[in-house]
Order: structure tokens, then C-alpha cells, then sequence
């Protein structure tokens, strides 16, 4: 049987994205954005002891809600993982995290998105499809801050992805279910310890989004993800996840507290051989925040394609930035991050431990994509040959 320490290293390798298992199918790695099948079928009993062994103490947990998401470090290689059950049994889908220092700069992010977490109060929005980079564009974010401002920084996810040092700033992060027992009470709880900055995972549920919105309205720089396809489609998914009769409250709560919204797209550039973001910025002018009053959402999609000189651009502005651009940064020059936690490898709260002082391993690259395409024959053999 292949071991899952040795996939995720060959996917790192390879420029991988993404691994999938399931029983009675190869692996299939996500390269470029395409989908490579490598190696023998796996058994049903053999991914079985790999998720026993990830999911550790939680292993009765998991059978009741048949699912769960956890994230570890394996091989070098920060992991964020979904085990779950399909037709054919048990499955795993793996997203291989670059593990970098994630500056603006480092991401190949336009350097105005600054601009949008120097304000003390207020929500920010970071939407975009799965597999977008949301959630590297919220760490570059998190680090701007971190080491620019002397905030208190206090995070919520479900699970944890990238682990911050505390730099200018001082981070505390939460996993939900580990460290509280839902977003709502993490939230709500989070009043009560003194933040300036509240870092959301993703808000989905309508509760969830009120409490993030009471957050924003009450002093605090609030910053959460959430699924959309365009800027627009964001503020009107958070408005109609309410009862008709309270979303015009909810849109004049959005109107009053909005900084702004970035809807993020993952593009191949092939004479660079990067995966880079292409973004659209929505930011909380006089027209935008009257059109949400109103309810009239798509008015919004006029109001960014006019609004060059309040910091907004359409997706076709920002194409234009990136053609324009010439100080791209290669994975292999990006600032490496050091992995200064390994609490969510334990299945219980974190044990004091004697020492603060942050380990000096060996630090990770980012994940880079290969210029050459392999021979998928060679690798199918490559792979289904190195046996434990």
C-alpha cells in the first residue's frame, strides 16, 4: 500500500494542489488545475486505516456525522483534509497548503488590497468559488497586519490551516470544534476577550453572519470568507440567508459596517507557469452602499465599473493590472513561514509546554509547479513502485 506520507510528498513534487482518494480508484492529483489519475486502486481497508490514524481520537465522532475536517502537517507539507463517505466508501479530499510566509507581495496580490485592513472597524468580505486561494489571500492579509500593526488578533476556523506567529501583532486562533463548540459561541465568546481584529473562517450559516455583522457594528476590524462567484452575488447571498421581513435591517447593517469585498479567481499563466489570482474589489463608496440599502444588487456590478477612483475593479480592470505587471514573485522567492504549532495534530485542548520559543526545523517551500509535463505512464509506474 502506498502510504499517504508519501503521496502528499510525490504531490508536492509534482506542483499538486489537490490529492483525492477513494476506494477502488487511483489517486488523483490536481496539477495546474487538471486532474492526473496516478497509480493502482486503493482498497477500501487500506483508506480506512489511513483516516483511523488521522482522525485519531475522534474515529467514533466521525462515524456519526460521517465526515470531518482536520488539518496536520504531514511530510512537510501543511494539509488541510476532508474525509468522507461517497458510493463507493470511504474518501479523501486533500488540499496541499503552500507553507510561506504569505505577504500581499509574495501572492502576487494587487499591493491596494492593503488599504482595505487599515481601518479599525468594519467587515471585509473574501469570496470566491472553492479552490479559489481564499484562504491564502486572508493569511497574506493576517500577515500584513501582523507585521505592520501592534493589533490583537483573534482567529475562528474550522480547521486551521496556516499557524501565525505572533510578530507586531498578537495572534490567537480558535478550531472550531476543538477550542469551542460552534462559530456562534467562538463569536460570541470573542466579545468578551478583547480583540481588534476578529478573523472569520467562513461564514454560512444566517446566525453566524448576524453575529459577524453585530462584530463589525461594535469597534472591531472584521475579516471573513465565504463562497461567491462575483462581489455582488456575496452581499446578496448574505442578505436572503434572512427571513424576508428582517433583510432590510440586515442591508442597512451591510451598508453601515462594509469596507469592502474581494472576490478572488485562480488563473494558469502559462509564460510564467504560475497559478495566479485575478481578483474583482468592491469597496464601500457612497453608490455601493445605497444600492445595498435599496436591494438593488445588480446596480452594484455599474458601481465597480465606475468606480476606478474609489479602488474598485472589475474582474477585466484587474486583468489589465495583471498584463501590466512585471515583478512577479516565484514560489522559491517567497518568504518561508515557520510551522511554530503542531497543536492540531492533538485530539484534545493544547498542553502547556515548558518552552514559547518557536522551532527552527528545516522551513518549507511553497508548492511549485514544474515547467515540464511528466510522462503520466512514468509516473503511474513511479508511484505504484514505491511500496511501503
Amino acid at each position: 500500500m502506498k502510504s499517504l506520507e508519501s503521496l502528499i510528498q510525490f504531490g508536492k513534487e509534482r506542483g499538486a494542489s489537490d490529492l483525492h482518494l477513494e476506494a477502488g480508484q487511483p489517486a488523483v492529483f490536481r496539477v495546474r488545475g487538471e486532474l492526473v489519475r496516478v497509480g493502482e486502486p486503493f482498497l477500501g481497508e487500506d483508506l480506512e486505516d489511513m483516516a483511523r490514524a488521522q482522525i485519531g481520537r475522534r474515529w467514533d465522532e466521525f462515524l456519526n456525522q460521517l465526515s470531518a475536517d482536520l488539518s496536520k502537517t504531514i511530510s512537510g507539507v501543511r494539509c488541510r483534509f476532508n474525509i468522507f463517505y461517497t458510493v463507493r466508501g470511504l474518501s479523501f479530499a486533500i488540499r496541499l497548503l503552500s507553507s510561506f510566509r504569505g505577504s500581499i507581495r509574495d501572492c502576487n496580490l494587487h499591493p491596494d488590497l492593503k488599504k482595505l485592513v487599515q481601518r479599525d472597524t468594519g467587515l471585509l468580505i473574501i469570496s470566491g468559488p472553492t479552490g479559489s486561494g481564499k484562504s491564502t489571500t486572508l493569511a497574506a492579509l493576517i500577515e500584513e497586519l501582523n507585521s505592520s500593526e501592534q493589533q490583537h488578533i483573534l482567529t475562528i476556523e474550522k480547521p486551521i490551516e496556516y499557524y501565525y506567529p505572533s510578530r507586531q501583532s498578537f495572534i490567537r486562533q480558535r478550531e472550531i470544534p476543538r477550542h469551542s463548540p460552534s462559530f456562534e459561541q467562538a463569536i460570541i465568546d470573542s466579545m468578551r476577550e478583547d480583540p481588534d481584529v476578529l478573523v472569520i473562517g467562513e461564514i454560512r450559516e444566517p446566525e453566524v453572519m448576524r453575529l459577524t455583522l453585530n462584530a463589525a457594528e461594535t469597534g472591531h476590524l472584521v475579516l471573513a470568507t465565504m463562497h461567491s462567484s462575483t462581489c455582488a452575488e456575496a452581499i446578496s447571498r448574505l442578505c436572503m440567508s434572512f427571513p424576508a421581513e428582517m433583510q432590510p435591517s440586515i442591508r442597512n447593517q451591510i451598508a453601515d459596517c462594509l469596507i469592502g469585498v474581494v472576490c478572488q479567481r485562480l488563473h494558469y499563466h502559462p509564460q510564467l507557469q504560475l497559478r495566479i489570482p485575478a481578483l474583482e474589489i468592491m469597496t464601500a463608496s457612497t453608490s455601493v452602499k445605497s444600492s445595498i440599502r435599496s436591494g438593488n444588487f445588480s446596480q452594484l456590478i455599474s458601481c465597480m465599473q465606475t468606480g476606478g477612483d474609489d479602488g474598485m475593479f472589475t474582474f477585466e480592470r484587474y486583468r489589465n493590472w495583471i498584463d501590466q505587471k512585471k515583478d512577479w514573485v516565484k514560489p522559491a522567492q517567497a518568504t518561508p513561514l515557520q510551522d511554530v504549532s503542531e497543536e492540531s495534530t492533538q485530539s484534545g485542548p493544547p498542553k502547556p509546554k515548558a518552552s514559547t520559543k518557536a522551532a527552527t526545523g528545516t522551513k518549507s517551500e511553497r508548492i511549485e509547479i514544474q515547467t515540464a509535463d511528466d510522462d503520466l505512464e512514468r509516473l503511474a509506474k513511479q508511484i505504484a513502485g514505491d511500496e511501503d
